[in-house]
């Protein structure tokens, strides 16, 4: 894509706090828009819109990231690391498709006329109450494989690089 590198540092490494930041950040929204109303009027068009950046950060992550594998050694925790990381998109792109359908329904069942507060209707409860196990699944998902894939970044990045005990001549 040409993001390769960013004032002479892998682009990847800066991307990756980008990803680390919003996928959390949206699935967290996303529960919270999905099962409280209140919230998801609040939000409103700023949750699809969560969820499209975090969505675009994941493949400009990635691919920064495949660039950066062919200029590091051959390593099987690099390699753990790339696999894990091309796992993340399909989560992504879960994120974004229930976020915006959420606020989809949101705005259907909730026209421009204010309702008072604590009324449901007989149809959204239950499709509330779907939508909220499906953006707890999704939001879970994305979370934990945010944190597998900087786990293994991590193991990746240090294994090698640090002693467990201090150097002598250093304060």
């Amino acid at each position: 894509m040409g993001l390769d590198l960013i004032n002479g540092i892998p682009a990847h490494v800066l991307f990756v706090h980008v990803v680390v930041v919003l996928v959390p950040l949206t699935a967290l929204a996303l529960i919270l828009c999905a099962a409280l109303p209140s919230v998801m009027r609040r939000f409103g068009l700023a949750l699809p819109a969560l969820a499209l950046v975090s969505l675009i950060s994941v493949p400009l992550t990635t691919n920064a990231g495949e660039w950066l594998e062919r200029h590091v050694d051959d390593d099987p925790l690099v390699r753990k690391h790339t696999e894990l990381g091309d796992e993340l998109l399909p989560w992504a792109i879960g994120l974004f498709l229930v976020s915006a359908a959420v606020w989809w329904f949101y705005r259907r069942t909730n026209p421009h006329t204010p309702q008072a507060e604590g009324s449901t209707s007989t149809v959204g409860t239950p499709l509330r109450i779907a939508a909220t196990v499906l953006s707890l699944l999704i939001g879970v998902g994305a979370g934990v494989q945010v944190y597998r894939i900087g786990d293994s970044g991590a193991k990746a990045a240090w294994h090698d690089a640090y002693s467990a005990s201090a150097h002598p001549n250093r304060d």
